[in-house]
């Protein structure tokens, strides 16, 4: 493809929002809260930020500066600022992530569907019930089907391109995540006794860090901020030149930030007012939204209204996040085999189909099948976020210091006079601390599926 016939978000705002609504996703409205209760509240919270605003901040600036730089996808941007086999792999390893993460996510997103579907029609008692999820799951033409929803759901975005299809949509759907997050929050947080879990997230308490904490905290960045998934190298490719790289990136961080302080809002305290605190409800893990938070609406007022708006936010951030892991894979099939957008998205539905449906009846049918004991959505999970997403960070930091050079992205970045402000803490960050958090990311996840640390 050539640079002039590549589609272009339409300004700012439309990269800002779509690369907000990349990011915000189930990573921040279902895995955060889950792992901020579960690692200590207050403290992980205050390790999260920092690490956003440092790691996060400059690997965000880093792959939007190899997009925009290259107008390619990861594979043709790697190729074309190293020529060098063997980072040509790392470029792989970037583009590859989405195409392998997009089905099971989709699956998660399917469950969501089922939800939202279930309490415009199923008493909301019947919802809270313990079977109501596992009967689910293991039911495999209804698992398969609430997949099938969400991925069309999706694919028919991703058709509709870049400025019509994926900008469009989060310009709409971003504002009223925002408003519908807001709304529940404050419900959550004025029922009595929700107090105790806006303290236990607010407030750090050294007792509860461990190191865990740091490294549960690093992998969740990656998942919030779409670091090392081919995204943002492939929107920063659509991005003009007039756009202020640095700006954009304050923007994201502190719109992605407050969603996941948001979803928090909405589900620690809600917690702590329905079971007083309990210790084991916090410690739920992913369950803590289809299990717990179901419970809890069924014993509030508004149960059925509060359901529906919190389902129907978790959607919508599932949405977006999925058509910009989709897109990605599609602009590297359009970069690398000459693939056009229509062919391109086909493909990629053959490849949801098939590794989705391994994932949705994972827990069914399939169940008595698992890789290193692992059932596939949780194989493919530990796959992609804990080995993948940080070998191609490292990647991304090898690609930048070796071969592209520091300089290339300061340029990058000040391109049309703007100033890049935090240009000192970048440098030092991609040379030594970005690769150094990557490793322990990595060893720390492998030693953990080994069983010899416990996560």
């Amino acid at each position: 493809m050539k640079h002039e016939h590549r589609a272009t978000f339409s300004g700012k705002i439309g990269y800002v929002l779509s690369v907000a609504g990349a990011s915000v996703g189930l990573g921040n409205i279902w895995r955060f809260p889950y792992l901020c209760a579960k690692y200590g509240g207050g403290i992980f919270l205050l390790i999260y930020i920092v690490l956003a605003l440092t790691f996060g901040y400059t690997m965000i600036i880093a792959e939007t500066a190899i997009g925009r730089k290259t107008k390619k996808s990861p594979v043709g941007a790697y190729r074309a600022l190293s020529n060098n086999k063997i980072m040509g792999i790392g470029g792989w390893i970037n583009a590859i992530i989405p195409i392998l993460i997009v089905p099971y996510y989709s699956v998660i997103g399917g469950w969501v569907c089922k939800y939202l579907f279930s309490y415009f029609m199923t008493d909301v008692n019947v919802i809270a019930e313990d079977t109501f999820f596992s009967n689910f799951m293991t039911d495999g033409v209804s698992a398969e089907f609430w997949f099938a929803v969400f991925s069309a759901l999706v694919l028919i975005v991703i058709f509709m391109g870049v400025e019509n299809g994926i900008e469009r949509v989060s310009r709409v759907m971003m504002p009223v995540l925002v408003v519908l997050a807001v709304i529940i929050a404050v419900y959550s947080v004025t029922r009595p006794g929700a107090l105790r879990g806006v303290k236990y997230l607010f407030i750090p308490v050294v007792e509860n860090f461990s190191i865990m904490t740091i490294v549960t905290a690093m992998g969740q960045m990656f998942y919030s901020l779409s670091i090392a998934m081919g995204i943002l190298i492939t929107f920063g490719s659509y991005v003009k030149k007039e756009v202020s790289i640095e700006k954009s990136t304050k923007q994201v961080e502190i719109f992605d930030t407050a969603i996941a302080i948001m979803a928090s809002l909405m589900i620690i305290p809600a917690v702590f007012a329905f079971t007083g605190g309990d210790d084991s409800k916090l410690n739920a893990g992913p369950s803590l939204m289809f299990i717990t938070m179901p419970k809890i609406f069924a014993s509030m007022g508004f149960g059925r209204i509060i359901g529906i708006l919190f389902f129907a936010l978790v959607l919508f951030a599932a949405v977006t996040s999925a058509i910009a892991l989709t897109e990605s894979a599609v602009s590297t099939f359009a970069d690398e085999f000459g693939w056009s957008r229509k062919k391109g998205t086909v493909i990629i539905a053959f490849i949801m189909l098939i590794l989705g449906s391994l994932s949705s009846l994972g827990y069914g049918p399939l169940a008595h099948v698992t890789v290193f004991g692992m059932q596939f959505l949780d194989f493919f999970d530990f796959l992609t976020n804990s080995v993948m997403m940080p070998v191609a960070a490292l990647a991304t930091c090898i690609l930048i210091t070796k071969f592209m050079g520091i300089a290339a992205v300061e340029e990058e970045v000040e391109l049309g006079g703007h100033p890049f402000k935090r240009k000192k803490l970048f440098a030092f960050m991609i040379r030594f601390l970005c690769p150094l958090f990557v490793l322990i990311i990595l060893v720390s996840a492998i030693l953990n599926a080994l069983g010899i640390i416990h996560m």
